[in-house]
């Protein structure tokens, strides 16, 4: 069973309304201490699942006390063993007394966990340029050699993953500041694969005919799609529960960063009718994660703590989902139409 350990800092005059609140929220494992400047120390032991609803409710009942301040923390193991929690539904009382419905949880993280996981690998950096280079030339390489352990390689590398899984939590939050960094990296990651594959196109000549990983990339088919959103969910869901390690199987499995190199190889090599089916396979891959993800998010409770920013959120989940929606029902048409064709 994972754990987290909560520590808040808050004024001491506030001890005994934190103890009775932390008794009401059923948190045993409580630890307490005074330190200077009349402040306490208050450290808890709780579920990951249980984290978000202990949170909430010191969020709701503390943030506005001077000094209020909450660590969370990731816990490798303790001593006693701590036992199987009960199965939760729902949200805490005081959430539902709040008018707004509950949500069930399927064994995730908190939500402020799921956020800074999220942004970390989001944020535009020198070390994501240099990753998204790196991937793109081991990619071109595979994709050249026809070598398919060298285009997996790429794939685990998968720097493009995260901007998309970032931009779903933002319209599931209405975040629009996450919303517009997660945008803006995806962007830049894609002109910078594209950039990186067309000049290797240009400079290393190949024979389309023989390259099996080539053609591949340049026929979609409606199992294209259904891969594209069962490996969206799959991803979602290594982040929402913590599990680092599956998410490596989801990168190989969504595939975003092949199909883009190999639309700026074809296009290097001005092989632009070919290059269109890699670009069409690239963009079911970027909606279908997106619309999964999303779907992934709502279906586990995954929304802001506030009433006002939950309805903004609501708004913006809507028109996203309306716009991912036609976006996925343009591809399948297309696809569908070419197949035919």
């Amino acid at each position: 069973m994972a754990l987290r350990l909560i520590e808040i800092v808050l004024p001491e005059d506030t001890a005994k309304e934190v103890q009775d609140v932390l008794e009401e929220s059923q948190v045993n494992q409580v630890w307490l201490e005074k330190n200077s400047d009349k402040q306490i120390l208050i450290q808890l032991l709780v579920p990951a699942q249980k984290s978000e609803a202990v949170l909430d409710v010191l969020e709701k009942r503390f943030s506005t006390r001077e000094g209020f301040t909450i660590v969370l923390l990731p816990v490798e193991a303790a001593l006693p063993r701590s036992e199987e929690p009960e199965p939760e539904s729902s949200y805490p009382e005081d959430q539902a007394s709040s008018g707004e419905p509950a949500q069930t949880k399927i064994g995730r993280i908190s939500r402020e966990e799921l956020y800074h996981d999220v942004l970390d690998v989001t944020q535009f950096s020198k070390v994501f340029f240099v990753m998204v280079v790196l991937s793109s030339l081991v990619a071109a390489i595979g994709i050249l050699r026809d070598n398919v352990a060298i285009i997996i390689g790429a794939m685990v590398i998968a720097p493009l993953l995260g901007p998309n899984v970032a931009l779903s939590l933002a319209t599931t939050l209405g975040d629009e500041k996450l919303g517009r960094t997660a945008l803006k990296t995806l962007l830049v990651g894609i002109l910078v694969v594209t950039a990186v594959s067309v000049s290797v196109g240009v400079f290393v000549p190949f024979d389309i005919t023989t390259l099996h990983e080539v053609i591949t990339r340049t026929e979609v088919g409606l199992g294209d799609i259904a891969l594209a959103l069962s490996s969206g969910m799959a991803g979602t869901l290594s982040f929402t529960t913590g599990l680092s390690t599956t998410l490596i199987g989801v990168m190989v499995a969504v595939a975003l960063l092949p199909p883009l190199v190999t639309f700026g190889l074809l296009c290097g090599a001005h092989e632009i009718s070919m290059a269109m089916g890699a670009l069409l396979l690239f963009v079911t891959n970027v909606v279908c994660i997106n619309v999964s993800g999303v779907a992934t998010f709502l279906i586990q409770g995954v929304r802001p703590i506030s009433w006002w920013e939950a309805t903004t959120a609501k708004r913006a989940t809507r028109k996203a989902m309306l716009i991912w929606g036609l976006l996925l029902v343009a591809l399948v048409l297309l696809i569908l139409f070419s197949q035919r064709a």
